[in-house]
């Protein structure tokens, strides 16, 4: 069966723009056209009886990041080095397809802000004076702890 592309598909979270066109937002900065996701839709494996055999409820939803024009470089040098040439992802949990068509959006959501997000760099601090004194303090503790708990030596006595 080939891929289904474009908005007959008809996901849900896409939003349209006033040209008609639907987009998936993923963030702010980065809105994903529908027609540029390819859905494919198989039977679901395992147990399930007549249901399971004849639906087609499992979802793959694939967005190929190489080929798209959305991103913009920054964008597209994160992606690929984080996610890949393609991003790919597998539902198959609901038995309604149309669940795990929301769920696969929104895992695609997910996985593609989780790669755009920059962690700040840590800045190194230094240890306040009252921590230093802390730190000593408990240190001395434990060694006369240790020190009590040692033998007598036998010539002392």
């Amino acid at each position: 069966m080939p891929p289904e592309r474009g908005p007959d598909v008809n996901p849900s979270g896409a939003t349209a723009s006033p040209g008609g066109r639907r987009f998936v937002t993923v963030t702010s900065s980065l809105r994903i056209p529908v027609d540029e996701l390819q859905w494919r839709f198989t039977g679901s494996g395992g147990p399930g009886g007549q249901h399971a055999n004849t639906a087609n409820t499992r979802v793959e939803l694939v967005w190929d990041v190489a080929e798209s024009n959305v991103p913009g470089p920054r964008q597209r040098a994160l992606l690929l080095e984080r996610l890949g040439p393609v991003v790919r992802v597998v539902v198959s949990e609901q038995r309604s397809q149309a669940r795990n068509r929301e769920l696969a959006l929104d895992r695609l959501r997910d996985r593609v802000a989780a790669a755009l997000r920059v962690e700040p760099p840590r800045r190194p601090t230094r240890p306040t004076p009252g921590s230093k004194v802390r730190r000593l303090e408990a240190k001395r503790r434990r060694a006369e702890q240790k020190r009590r708990r040692r033998a007598e030596p036998e010539g002392d006595a």
